[in-house]
């Protein structure tokens, strides 16, 4: 168990971290590709429709209907999935984040306001990578398979968030260094989500709890990808991009889950 608690809570500070990625690639790169970014999104919310839908509902009713009965568990699994979309709609509603205007117009001096905004999506980004890294963490420490597959995804959810948090706060401020740093600690929050989680519930590990953990891990990430990836991905590119990037991760994890079935 200690072995699985370490790959873990690697995978979920690996995720997390990728919002450093997408700041160094806001504060370095000279353009962004657009239609890269489009289809990498869609290739996030493909993998976690797909896991979310075909595997990880799937085991939660596993592990509800061996605990209790066949009917019980269908039902159970599905009131944690709901609770899962309820769960992140209210974090996603008390704690918007200001993921769309990141620039300036005319390339004109930004106010403090701009700061401001950068501040406020870091802190919203924090908030909302709580039960995001208890789903990288839930998932990994029961299937390091799954767990891989959940937290590349989350990880490629990461970058344009490392980039929103960035971008306000480097116009604003012209520091480069500040504008990382703030980015990178809005992702530590996912691996810190994690841990409070895990020393919370360890007492309580069983088939119930990991059945309904996997309920309320499908519920956030069906959430995330239709409520987040897909509008920023349309947002970045109108083209066909984000729909071929849904079907390519949709295929590779559908792939990986048979080979390595």
């Amino acid at each position: 168990m200690s072995e699985n608690v370490v790959f873990a809570l690697s995978l979920t500070v690996l995720a997390g971290l990728a919002t450093g990625i997408g700041s160094v690639l806001a504060l370095f790169a000279k353009r962004t590709n657009t239609k890269f970014l489009a289809v990498s999104l869609g290739f996030s919310a493909g993998v976690m429709l797909y896991v979310s839908m075909i595997e990880i509902f799937q085991k939660s009713r596993q592990y509800l209907s061996d605990a209790t009965n066949m009917k019980a568990g269908y039902w159970l699994a599905a009131a944690s999935f709901f609770a899962g979309t309820i769960l992140i709609a209210l974090i996603d509603y008390f704690v918007p984040s200001a993921e769309g205007d990141i620039g300036c117009k005319d390339n004109a001096p930004c106010t403090a306001a701009l700061e401001r905004m950068g501040i406020m999506t870091a802190l919203a980004i924090g908030i909302h990578n709580f039960p995001e890294g208890m789903a990288t963490f839930t998932s990994a420490l029961k299937d390091p398979h799954l767990g891989v597959a959940i937290a590349v995804a989350i990880a490629i959810h990461n970058i344009p968030e490392g980039i929103a948090t960035s971008v306000p706060i480097y116009y604003s401020t012209g520091s480069r260094k500040r504008a990382f740093w703030v980015s990178f600690f809005s992702g530590i929050t996912e691996p810190l989500g994690a841990i409070i989680g895990y020393l919370i519930l360890r007492p309580f590990f069983n088939d119930t709890l990991f059945g309904v953990l996997f309920g309320l891990v499908a519920g956030i990430m069906v959430f995330i990808s239709i409520e987040e990836l897909l509008p920023m991905a349309r947002e970045y590119e109108k083209s066909k991009a984000t729909i071929i990037g849904v079907i390519i991760g949709m295929m590779i994890i559908a792939l990986s889950l048979l080979l390595f079935a």
